[in-house]
């Protein structure tokens, strides 16, 4: 946990600072660290501007006005360990929407270029690592004075109540959800803006958007697209039912997910590669193929609880193991476990979509720096981390049905292999 509190935020920096300045090349960041030292790196590292906490201010204000004022359909989330169930208003598809359109529309009649947030990236990116820090304590300190819900607790340890977090379900007031802000309407929605942000950067640098950039561009909407369509599915998770809300979820997605997550656009501003009709065609279908596989196995799970099992999966009706578990406070409760369609080929088959994804948008900037592929080394290590825990926590709720379970699908991730 240290290690990742001290290490994190540099990196984004390094990244940043490689991508843009060092040509995306991780042995010219290297050799300038060589001849400078320490000193290198605080000379790199860009100064929060007024500029770039303008720019995050308005971005954040905006999405938080369209998250507490969009109309939506109420929807009520999973019961958590101390029986409070949280509810929702889904509205993210229409905020998703909205931001989006006002952003081009900005941009088209003249009112706000986005070249400009390209140009102070390094400035916003080390805005957001100071600002979000400061946020984390104060999430820290509201979950010691004045939780939202009964389901907040400290461990003891101020590293790791700090880290992963005090409060599972922390709002401000009544309606303002703190983790449907962080991860969905600043993390995922700044995704998407600045995947526009960068394809408008390069049209304007050069007069043309590359057909690398077209096809890294498209893919990363569709799959954000494909987000805020499933939102609702999304409060269900291991990220919103049962991590806290602390630096590894809030900070990461208020700073990590717009800063590595869309790092291989941002190498291809300043690297336009000429994929050629066939081959751009072949990334595009292929990366749109993943993300719709990623979805069905979401969808088939939600409708699967959705029915209580009483649906149909590939044309038949699932199979599916009945397990009882003991809540905190001592009632007896029951689940359906799916054993069939996309979740009869794994127990978190749904990753493995998701990573040929993240490979096919980063495919286009084809193999001359390592650099851009790091998020999908990240993103392979966070899943398969994410599933091994996913497994710990479901083995010691539902003990012997889940070993049933894994005896039936018996294969975590990648079917036949791992």
């Amino acid at each position: 946990m240290l290690s990742l509190l001290t290490l994190c935020p540099p990196f984004v920096i390094l990244l940043w600072y490689t991508m843009v300045h060092a040509d995306g090349s991780v042995y010219q960041t290297w050799d300038y660290f060589m001849q400078h030292g320490l000193q290198g790196f605080n000379n790199i590292w860009p100064k929060p501007t007024a500029v770039a906490w303008k720019i995050i201010a308005c971005f954040a204000a905006f999405e938080a006005v369209l998250q507490l004022f969009l109309p939506g359909k109420r929807v009520e989330g999973p019961i958590s360990p101390a029986g409070n169930r949280p509810v929702y208003k889904a509205n993210g598809l229409a905020a998703y929407a909205v931001t989006l359109i006002t952003y081009l529309s900005l941009w088209w009649f003249g009112i706000f270029n986005p070249a400009i947030v390209y140009d102070h990236l390094g400035e916003i990116f080390s805005a957001l690592i100071f600002g979000s820090f400061v946020f984390c304590i104060f999430l820290y300190i509201k979950g010691h004075l004045v939780p939202s819900s009964t389901d907040s607790g400290s461990s003891g340890n101020i590293i790791i109540d700090f880290y992963w977090g005090m409060e599972l379900y922390p709002r401000i007031g009544k309606n303002f959800d703190i983790k449907v802000f962080t991860n969905c309407r600043f993390g995922m929605m700044s995704w998407a803006v600045l995947a526009v942000t960068y394809c408008i950067k390069q049209y304007e640098e050069n007069g043309k958007v590359a057909d690398s950039m077209l096809v890294n561009t498209t893919l990363m909407l569709v799959y954000v697209t494909k987000f805020f369509w499933w939102e609702a599915g999304y409060w269900n998770t291991m990220d919103i039912a049962h991590d806290r809300a602390g630096f590894y979820i809030c900070w990461g997605c208020l700073v990590w997910v717009p800063s590595v997550y869309t790092s291989p656009g941002l190498y291809l501003v300043n690297h336009p590669v000429n994929l050629g009709i066939q081959l751009a065609l072949f990334i595009l279908v292929a990366g749109i193929v993943c993300i719709y596989v990623n979805y069905d196995c979401d969808r088939q799970r939600q409708e699967f609880r959705r029915t209580n099992g009483k649906c149909l999966i590939w044309g038949k009706a699932p199979s599916k193991i009945v397990a009882s578990y003991t809540t905190t406070n001592g009632e007896t409760k029951s689940s359906l476990l799916l054993t069939s369609g996309w979740w009869g080929l794994s127990r978190h088959f749904h990753y493995v979509p998701e990573i040929l994804a993240a490979f096919c948008w980063t495919l286009p900037a084809l193999f001359n720096h390592f650099l851009p592929y790091f998020y999908v080394v990240f993103l392979t290590i966070l899943l398969f981390d994410r599933a091994k825990r996913d497994d710990d926590r479901c083995r010691s709720k539902y003990g012997k049905y889940w070993k049933l379970y894994c005896d039936k699908v018996p294969y975590r991730i990648v079917p036949g292999i791992y």
